[in-house]
């Protein structure tokens, strides 16, 4: 991949006549200017949609009376955030001050004039999840907003461009923003005749969509019938497939002449129910599908007379590249990386069509997937407020909230959201549910049943283990007992993450308490679960059963002592893939953390029943609920728990990940493997990380593009034996690192680099 040449220098001037007016304190040196601008964690709140599709206006744009018929990215916080991407003005730039004025009309807004809040220079390196510091915004106005920012390197930049939105009818001091649903046209990749009656259209790709279809008729009155569906069977599509792999059938009576009939999926009972999240009424209800079958209309079709009504959230395709020369793993990413696209269709994550619930276990995978694959937050932060009102039953998954409310600060720096719901944070770890011999448990003891207990977690019901989903085909034979090996691992992460986010709230007394608790845990939790003899883990108190889940959420979760690290990495490799889609996540964090990327890359390219590649094989575009249907009968097709490797792959195999808040500070760890090319872009939210790398020829080589403001440390594959470690040709010294499987190369500030490992014997 050919990475962008770095600007020397920022020397342009303002000479555009919008921004001829614009007040620079007679300073501004620079032309390049903030982009990427959000709004409360939204891009483009500026986009206006009719139907879910653009209309080409701006909020700017509307009357009050013309809102009514129009979506748009209502802002829900009276005192939003702001960020932006600081320009490239060559190697190391750093934002060193910002100035963000806000205005109640256009005229302010283009001279600069902050009627509403101007925050004046404020010395900071802070471009993500900047707080408004002016009076509380007021509900269903228009408000424009622009920044301005010093760097080290361009001196002051010219204005953003100004970035107009308006906010709800309702307002909160803080709540989740998000875009609306979007809808797209689209035509069939490939149309057959299949009989003199029936046409078949293959749209490439499941989709979450409707359908629009113009047909002729001499006389009118004729009956022809329209089938959807997801799989095909013998050359025609599935119209008994298995388990709620979608099928639909209608009938259409024509009318005299060329008309255009809207093909709209029924409501399913099983999907619209009390607890599912409904389809606006702007895109109307969709099906999941791929193939559209036109049967008893013996007229020609041509590709625009069947046009496919895709419903997504806004989503950059753009946003981010995998390739490598492994074709198959290839195929996996996109599959998982088109996953998380085509799923987004509720505007909040889902556990699929089957029944359109929020689950955390759900949740948290396609968090990190999106985080991925898209420079967009805020989908994901409206889902970890809908399930912080809306838990779900299975106890890992509750403990899963304080996973997913972490992911969200440290993917954007925003703190409200865990500010707000700390109290309930600290309920979800589950500490009440500790007994005398120092681990929790769902089954014994009352507690988990009193009235003060559903309270302080919000769920008015009853809690039970889980492990793994469905049972008996995925978790390995798991003995349960009344103290779980997983949960208590779960809870061990929860207690943990409360504790890093105490710390960034300030309470550092809590903090120091919690660190002290994790510390205890730990040690009570090796003791109590770990066996010695064999150096793994067994299923929980009780039982001398061994699984892998007990052993991979340990290894996961950082619990495994140092001289037992490689037992349970051995019996995990002994184990396969004997878990779900889901576990899968927490299997591959393992591995990638034990640096054990060779059996990683082999577990992300098998083609077994267990693999991503069986999905392909049986005609998936969109991941599976399971790995089979002969593991879940009932299962859906467009589960995007199954996308794993939407995250594993640029987050674990590239190995670009945030260290700090907003991304910070990122760490580039690639595990290659045995890979020989890798091309990648994965988005942050303070711009796009590109990396390039060739281990074709002996040498290890990192080509690496680090967005302004961010602050990168580099390790690479150790070879083993001797090495010269160079950085931009010139030999480096690495620093010293307690872990052998790596080089730590450095920290390097923004721009482009090269790196090579060259073996010397």
């Amino acid at each position: 991949m050919k990475l962008r040449k770095p600007i020397l220098l920022c020397l342009l001037f303002l000479v555009s006549a919008v921004y001829a007016a614009t007040p620079d304190d007679g300073n501004s040196t620079a032309g390049n200017r903030p982009a990427g601008l959000m709004t409360d964690l939204v891009t483009d709140a500026h986009i206006v949609y009719r139907g879910g599709f653009p209309t080409g206006e701006s909020v700017a744009d509307l009357t009050d009376d013309e809102t009514s018929d129009r979506t748009f990215a209502a802002i829900r916080s009276s005192r939003p955030t702001f960020g932006w991407i600081v320009p490239d003005c060559g190697r190391a730039t750093r934002q060193k001050a910002y100035r963000i004025v806000v205005s109640d009309n256009e005229a302010d807004a283009r001279a600069r004039r902050g009627n509403i809040w101007d925050s004046g220079t404020v010395r900071s390196a802070q471009s993500a999840a900047v707080p408004y510091g002016g009076s509380d915004l007021q509900p269903g106005r228009l408000y424009f907003w622009s920044v301005q920012i010093d760097t080290d390197k361009g001196g002051r930049s010219g204005w953003s461009e100004v970035q107009p939105f308006r906010t709800a009818e309702e307002l909160e001091p803080y709540a989740p923003s998000y875009r609306p649903q979007v809808r797209r046209e689209e035509l069939a990749a490939r149309i057959e005749r299949l009989d003199a009656a029936t046409t078949l259209l293959d749209f490439g790709r499941a989709s979450f969509a409707s359908l629009r279809v113009s047909l002729t008729s001499p006389e009118g009155g004729d009956t022809v019938y329209v089938a959807i569906g997801e799989a095909m069977k013998q050359g025609r599509i599935d119209n008994r497939p298995p388990g709620t792999v979608r099928y639909y059938r209608y009938p259409v009576v024509l009318k005299q002449g060329r008309n255009t009939y809207d093909i709209i999926p029924a409501h399913d009972r099983r999907n619209t129910g009390p607890q599912a999240v409904l389809m606006p009424d702007y895109t109307g209800e969709v099906a999941p599908f791929r193939y559209c079958q036109i049967e008893n209309y013996t007229g020609d079709i041509a590709s625009e007379d069947v046009v496919r009504l895709t419903v997504t959230y806004p989503f950059d395709r753009g946003g981010s590249h995998f390739a490598s020369d492994n074709a198959a793993l290839n195929d996996v990413w996109e599959l998982c990386r088109y996953s998380i696209e085509a799923t987004s269709a509720l505007g909040i994550y889902i556990d699929g069509d089957r029944e359109r619930i929020p689950y955390e276990a759900d949740a948290i995978i396609n968090q990190l997937g999106h985080y991925a694959v898209d420079r967009e937050y805020a989908m994901a932060r409206r889902s970890s407020e809908y399930l912080m009102q809306h838990p779900t039953w299975p106890t890992e998954w509750i403990l899963q909230g304080l996973i997913i409310a972490w992911n969200d600060y440290l993917y954007t720096g925003d703190l409200r959201s865990v500010e707000a719901n700390y109290d309930l944070l600290a309920a979800r770890t589950l500490q009440s549910l500790r007994r005398d011999n120092g681990l929790i448990s769902t089954r014994a003891g009352d507690e988990i049943k009193s009235d003060t207990f559903r309270r302080s977690i919000r769920f008015n019901g009853n809690i039970s283990d889980i492990v793994d989903w469905p049972r008996g085909s995925e978790d390995d034979n798991y003995v349960f007992t009344d103290y779980n090996t997983v949960v208590n691992a779960f809870h061990y992460r929860a207690v943990q993450l409360l504790g890093r986010m105490a710390e960034a709230l300030g309470r550092d007394d809590e903090a120091r308490g919690i660190a002290d608790y994790c510390s205890s845990f730990r040690d009570t939790f090796n003791t109590a679960l770990l066996d010695t003899a064999t150096g793994t883990y067994r299923d929980g108190i009780g039982t001398d059963h061994r699984s892998l889940h007990a052993n991979l959420f340990p290894l996961a979760f950082g619990l495994v002592p140092d001289e037992y690290r490689q037992n349970v990495i051995e019996y995990i490799r002994s184990r396969g893939m004997a878990c779900s889609v889901y576990a899968a996540q927490f299997l591959l964090d393992g591995l990638y953390d034990a640096a054990e990327s060779d059996y990683a890359l082999h577990l992300l390219t098998k083609d077994d029943l267990r693999s991503w590649r069986n999905m392909l094989r049986a005609g998936a575009t969109i991941t599976f609920e399971a790995w089979d249907n002969s593991f879940k009968p009932n299962q859906d097709w467009n589960h995007a728990w199954g996308a794993v490797p939407a995250d594993i792959i640029p987050m674990r195999l590239v190995g670009v990940r945030p260290t700090a808040p907003a991304a910070a500070t990122i760490e580039v760890r690639p595990q290659t493997s045995s890979l020989r090319h890798v091309t990648a872009r994965v988005p942050t939210i303070r711009g796009t990380v590109e990396a390039d790398i060739d281990n074709t020829s002996g040498t290890y080589r990192l080509r690496v593009r680090i967005p302004a403001n961010t602050d990168a440390r580099i390790l690479l594959p150790a070879p083993g034996g001797k090495y010269i470690l160079r950085r931009d040709g010139r030999r480096i010294s690495p620093r010293r690192s307690g872990d052998t499987a790596f080089i730590d190369a450095g920290t390097v500030p923004s721009g482009e680099y090269v790196f090579t490992v060259e073996r010397t014997e």
